[in-house]
């Protein structure tokens, strides 16, 4: 039997364990099990026999970029990006990788236009770094904004939502069962030719999301990302190259 497994904090609504467990019964994927390992303390789990039979994981909010230092070695994108949402056991070694920033590239490229030249990523955790190193792959300029950095909420207005036609929200805001949170934007300076992409899944439609569709604009979710995502991660546990 072998086994595969999802860590973070909390997964009572994680995508991840469904997932797997509907493409091994699709795919006829036999001797195989995914588990859920929801975690308040990282030490604790890697110092426990929890992980040991495991022959890879997916790391989900909030430790994509905690978990590098118990690791032995990054794959060139995740060691660029700093932040892990893949890890493969090799010899007893566990080595990490990035497929956030290949579900993203490959999620946004067909929604893009030639006007858009420039995006807002709203938040600064692990998988804004994975949606920075996509767009930085795809030359589209990026500002990210944070309230604990020098760009905030505060300091978006009419001119730069002009200047930035595409508004990336990497935030946990409007995560079900808080669907009614968002972004706090100035909605009202949106137009037909921004595209909003939310990395949230559920719902499929956020809050952020239905504002954008008031203003026309052009929409995306997570879903697709996180299904790419995931695919990436099975052809990194199964030694199958990879191109994003």
């Amino acid at each position: 039997m072998k086994s595969f497994g999802l860590i973070g904090y909390p997964l009572e609504h994680s995508f991840s364990k469904s997932y797997f467990e509907n493409k091994f019964l699709n795919e006829n994927i036999k001797d195989v099990e995914y588990l859920n390992f929801e975690c308040q303390n990282l030490d604790e789990l890697f110092n426990s026999n929890k992980i040991l039979k495991l022959e890879g994981f997916n790391i989900t909010a909030p430790y994509k970029e905690s978990i590098i230092t118990f690791l032995d070695k990054l794959s060139h994108e995740a060691r660029t990006i700093g932040a892990v949402n893949c890890v493969k056991k090799v010899d007893n070694k566990l080595i990490g990788y990035n497929t956030d920033y290949i579900g993203f590239f490959n999620s946004i490229k067909p929604k893009l236009n030639s006007f858009h030249k420039s995006a807002l990523v709203l938040g600064n955790g692990g998988a804004s770094k994975a949606v920075t190193y996509a767009l930085n792959k795809l030359n589209i300029k990026y500002k990210i904004v944070s309230r604990n950095s020098s760009f905030d909420y505060t300091d978006i207005n009419k001119k730069c939502f002009k200047k930035h036609q595409i508004i990336i929200n990497c935030t946990p805001l409007g995560t079900f069962p808080h669907v009614q949170d968002f972004p706090k934007i100035p909605y009202q300076f949106l137009s037909e030719k921004h595209l909003l992409f939310d990395l949230i899944y559920n719902p499929k439609i956020s809050r952020f999301l239905e504002l954008g569709i008031e203003k026309n604009c052009k929409i995306q979710n997570g879903m697709e990302m996180l299904k790419i995502q995931a695919e990436y991660a099975w052809i990194i546990w199964n030694n199958k190259k990879y191109t994003y």
